[in-house]
């Protein structure tokens, strides 16, 4: 079975922003090196995948969602840290190594990290021991989220990012909360504030 760093179930915005900017640190740092990040997408499941973008900040006004969606995809995959598999995550078990993710076809994966970017429309997981409450900025009633501790950390080597997180359901809103969840978990491994920015050759 293999191992990973960090395992990210949901690949709509935030748990793509989030891989990105995890596997954007690759070998900078001693504390980054050889770091390995798993996706597990419910392909269909994204919300993007219905949109239609006007108002977001650096994107051409018009974009589908899904081809946007697809296109993020591409880019997670350009980092050789990164894999996406397909998948429908049904139970989740924390030991004291970690979290074995058990999906609906059998198939289990390990990892030291559990980030949930898992959307609003509910949450289905077993084997965590986890708060589920009503969504607090859902535009629709029947949403949820998983209670944390306000910057998206619900306990030790456990995050939550996006919607599942009470973020507004914006791709904007989505994306920085997967990318801040990141640096905190670099953080974390730095025992430093990390944040990962480059700047163009020669400068």
């Amino acid at each position: 079975m293999n191992k990973y760093d960090v395992i990210i179930v949901g690949g709509g915005p935030a748990g793509l922003s989030c891989a990105i900017t995890l596997a954007s640190a690759n070998d900078r740092f001693d504390w980054s090196k050889n770091r390995k990040y798993l996706i597990i997408d419910n392909y269909g499941a994204s919300d993007l995948l219905k949109a239609e973008l006007n108002n977001v900040a650096g994107i051409p006004k018009g974009t589908i969602g899904r081809d946007l969606l697809e296109d993020i995809k591409n880019q997670a995959l350009e980092f050789g840290n990164i894999e996406i598999k397909e998948g429908r995550v049904i139970e989740a078990k924390e030991e004291d190594n970690g979290f074995t993710i058990k999906t609906e076809t059998g198939e289990t994966y390990k990892g030291d990290i559990l980030v949930l970017a898992t959307g609003f429309h509910e949450f289905s997981i077993e084997g965590l021991n986890v708060e589920v409450v009503e969504n607090i900025r859902a535009p629709r009633p029947g949403k949820v989220m998983v209670k944390h501790d306000g910057n998206f950390k619900v306990r030790e080597n456990l995050f939550v990012a996006g919607n599942i997180a009470g973020c507004s359901t914006m791709f904007a809103a989505a994306i920085g909360s997967g990318a801040q969840v990141a640096c905190d978990i670099m953080s974390k491994w730095a025992g430093k504030n990390v944040v990962i920015h480059d700047v163009p050759s020669g400068k």
